[in-house]
């Protein structure tokens, strides 16, 4: 009769049980057949297994052993199944007697003198364990404070091979404590916005885009501190909650981007990947569908400095992550979904030479639109907000007055989030403004006369399509939100009126037909 003993895959960012079946076959040639669409990770498990095996002393099997991953109809990839097998191995070939192994999960790697070697989406599994009723698991040791985030099921944290074996026989207690959890949120060393001077109506609308989770577009000339202001924002967006910390840390772990093992995330992620970044880089790829930078953003910010110098193709391949904030990612060996609900944030300048609209800018106009084209259409109309950045008098800093500090924006923030998050309290998946539906527009942002006039008005002088109308809708309840008004009120509309400064900009430029 086989051994089974269990252990854990990951699709996406969810994982599934995994059967690992040992049984040896009398008087077959010597050799570890492993069987069950797994990879050569997979493959080469037999080899560290044998070695692992005869550093403790154990007898490597003299028959054909035969090992099968179920569901064998599902493809497995990774090294983490080392574990598992060489204890459903030895218990097959009686070296070993464990006690209640079907109470458990074997994940980890094993090196060549029986370590037991940490391993990506650790975070996954226990979750999925504790879905299947598994009452305890067996990790790497690097691994165990990410693991016993997860309530319900007892973890081991386990150094070796012969500690694995010490456990399950009962011979010695190797459970290994970790040092008490720390807080999922914190802003020690975050960079403040106290030190950005003379931007105060830039940091008006960064205020909007953090209250309300919307997309934003800084244009400027170089030094003007778009970058700068970019890296404060995650310092004042509100605090992740649990269910957000587990989902950022999950695609973390899984894309192997968790630092030191620490558990769940902290901080709220902040992406800047850089202008020469790959589609797959971006959107995700690779043999096995892995998350790319807009689900590694989720939750957070993704920067994207110098818009205008990224590939058009991988720019407008942002356009449905940005609608459905979540991307499917199709590949031979797999197709898997991540989140990918994150804040777009990017920056470019506003001309080839970067300093339209002064005196130093010798560009003309079909040049600047040229330029600006490289962004398409589509992508500048999902961005929310659109503002200017002007250069700043160095000499004239140190004089100016601090016109926010980070803790200042964050309380506005916080205020405003809870105003939506009282709104949307009966809405699945709809925890700010950005995320309205037209259900949701229709409901929540009724304009009097006025407002409907002003607005009308100014989307008839530059065009503004539906998805445009909505978002200027969006960014209104927000700064009612700010302030705390029930109603959107006519300071409302025409502050994200003036939120769309590149379009008024573009209107002001003429082109000659050739």
């Amino acid at each position: 009769m086989a051994t089974m003993v269990r252990s854990m895959a990951v699709e996406g960012i969810e994982g599934f049980q995994v059967e690992i079946e040992a049984t040896t076959l009398k008087g077959q040639q010597q050799m570890i057949s492993i069987i069950g669409l797994g990879d050569q990770a997979v493959k080469e498990s037999g080899e560290r297994l044998q070695a692992a095996i005869e550093y403790y002393g154990y007898d490597i099997p003299r028959d054909k052993v035969l090992i099968s991953l179920a569901p064998g109809n599902r493809k497995k990839r990774g090294s983490h199944y080392d574990l598992g097998i060489t204890i459903a191995v030895l218990t097959e070939t009686n070296q070993i007697a464990p006690k209640d192994v079907e109470d458990y999960v074997f994940i980890g790697e094993l090196s060549l003198n029986g370590r037991i070697r940490s391993c990506p989406g650790i975070l996954s599994m226990i979750t999925a364990a504790r879905q299947c009723g598994i009452k305890k698991a067996i990790v790497p040791y690097e691994n165990l404070k990410e693991a016993e985030k997860i309530d319900g099921i007892d973890v081991f944290g386990l150094q070796s091979l012969k500690q694995a074996v010490q456990l399950l026989e009962g011979h010695e207690k190797v459970r290994i404590e970790t040092q008490e959890s720390v807080e999922i949120i914190t802003t020690v060393d975050e960079p403040d916005f106290s030190e950005v001077r003379g931007q105060r109506e830039l940091l008006k609308a960064v205020l909007l885009s953090a209250a309300g989770g919307h997309n934003l577009l800084m244009i400027g000339e170089p030094g003007c501190g778009k970058s700068m202001i970019a890296r404060r924002i995650p310092g004042i967006l509100p605090e992740m909650s649990e269910e957000e910390a587990l989902e950022v840390t999950k695609i973390q772990s899984i894309a192997g981007t968790l630092k030191n093992n620490d558990g769940l995330a902290k901080r709220r992620p902040f992406r800047a990947p850089h202008h020469n970044v790959s589609l797959n880089a971006l959107i995700g790829g690779g043999t096995y569908a892995q998350p790319g930078e807009v689900s590694l953003a989720h939750g957070g910010i993704l920067f994207l400095d110098e818009l205008a110098e990224f590939s058009r193709s991988t720019l407008d391949a942002l356009r449905q992550p940005l609608e459905d904030r979540t991307v499917t990612i199709s590949r031979v060996n797999g197709t898997n979904s991540y989140p990918a609900n994150f804040v777009f944030v990017a920056a470019m300048n506003p001309c080839p030479c970067g300093y339209y609209p002064s005196a130093k800018c010798k560009c003309t106009d079909y040049e600047i639109i040229h330029y600006r084209s490289k962004v398409s259409g589509p992508i500048l109309e999902r961005m929310d907000i659109q503002k200017w950045v002007h250069p700043v008098n160095y000499f004239e800093l140190n004089n100016e007055e601090v016109d926010y500090t980070s803790e200042e924006l964050r309380q506005k923030v916080e205020a405003a989030r809870k105003i939506q998050e009282e709104r949307y309290k009966d809405d699945d998946g709809i925890f700010c403004n950005a995320q309205m539906t037209v259900s949701h527009i229709q409901k929540y942002c009724k304009l009097d006369k006025e407002c409907t006039s002003i607005l009308k008005e100014s989307c008839d002088k530059y065009g503004y399509s539906a998805r445009v109308i909505h978002k200027l809708l969006r960014l209104a309840r927000t700064s009612a939100d700010v302030r705390g008004s029930e109603n959107i009120e006519k300071c409302d509309i025409i502050g994200v009126l003036s939120c769309r400064e590149l379009d008024k900009s573009n209107s002001n430029m003429y082109t000659v037909g050739a």
